[in-house]
């Protein structure tokens, strides 16, 4: 499905000014006319998305195509780099995030993040997931042991580590930490998690794991992932975005993405011919 027949999917109907999908879905994030520099290059031209709430959407395409540069761009992460600019709208919830005196904080605790390397802090693993909420003002011991109880959980961790919260997050194994990470994120209460290929460091059971946990989680938060596996696109994904060149090529649902692209161009990448 072409980015202009993509638009035209959507009704013009709206829900207290969020935009609704065919199905009746809300929208959110609505992303319009994009562009984003890194100084005089332009990493994305056009960018026009919807991302439906309680989904996975999963970003493919080859390095450098601007699906990183996407993805940070939802809870303004690039804003932490020099001499970036944007034009278009980026909207959550129907509000623009780009808005003057938006409280980056709460946008990054709404909209949280999960990277490529796992990134524990050399805390405790208890330390780790109640970070947010202590920076957050959090100083109730109940209710933080709480949350690192219902987080751990929601990770599919607190049955493995149950036994080890005081001790070194930088003990566990690779994947372990990568679900610490993820606990963390959610100890935050987002309504978003971003993930930065969160399984391309690990084992193939790690990775497994990570892939039920979406399936998961997207029962309650909207989950947004880049990816350069396709097998794990199609497994964990309900939308699929194909970025080339800064330029999104081609979204639909994952199913008609992976076997009726109506882009050629889509069908030569997930087929494996370039990439």
């Amino acid at each position: 499905m072409s980015t202009l027949s993509y638009q035209a999917i959507f009704s013009e109907r709206t829900l207290n000014g969020r935009e609704l999908t065919a199905n009746g879905v809300k929208a959110k994030f609505e992303v319009h006319d994009l562009n984003f520099w890194y100084g005089p290059s332009q990493a994305l031209f056009d960018i026009h998305l919807i991302v439906p709430e309680r989904s996975v959407l999963a970003l493919i395409g080859p390095s450098g195509c601007g699906k990183s540069t996407f993805l940070r761009s939802l809870n303004r992460m690039n804003d932490l780099i020099d001499n970036t600019r944007h034009t278009g709208e980026l909207l959550l919830d129907g509000f623009d995030i780009y808005r003057r005196g938006i409280d980056l904080v709460d946008l990054r605790r709404r909209v949280g993040m999960v990277f490529q390397k796992s990134n524990p802090f050399p805390k405790t693993v208890y330390e780790n997931v109640v970070f947010g909420p202590r920076v957050a003002g959090v100083r109730d011991k109940a209710f933080l042991q709480e949350t690192v109880e219902r987080c751990l959980k929601q990770a599919a961790l607190w049955d493995e580590i149950k036994d080890r919260l005081h001790d070194s997050a930088l003990d566990l194994s690779g994947g372990q930490q990568q679900r610490l990470c993820i606990a963390r994120a959610l100890a935050t209460d987002p309504e978003v998690l971003l993930m930065d290929e969160p399984a391309s460091a690990l084992d193939p059971a790690s990775t497994a794991r990570i892939e039920d946990l979406i399936f998961e989680l997207k029962r309650n938060y909207t989950i947004v992932i880049v990816t350069h596996n396709m097998q794990q696109a199609a497994r964990v994904s309900d939308q699929t975005a194909f970025f080339f060149q800064g330029k999104l090529i081609e979204v639909g649902s994952t199913d008609q993405m992976f076997t009726r692209p109506t882009v050629p161009q889509t069908e030569d990448y997930i087929t494996g011919r370039f990439g």
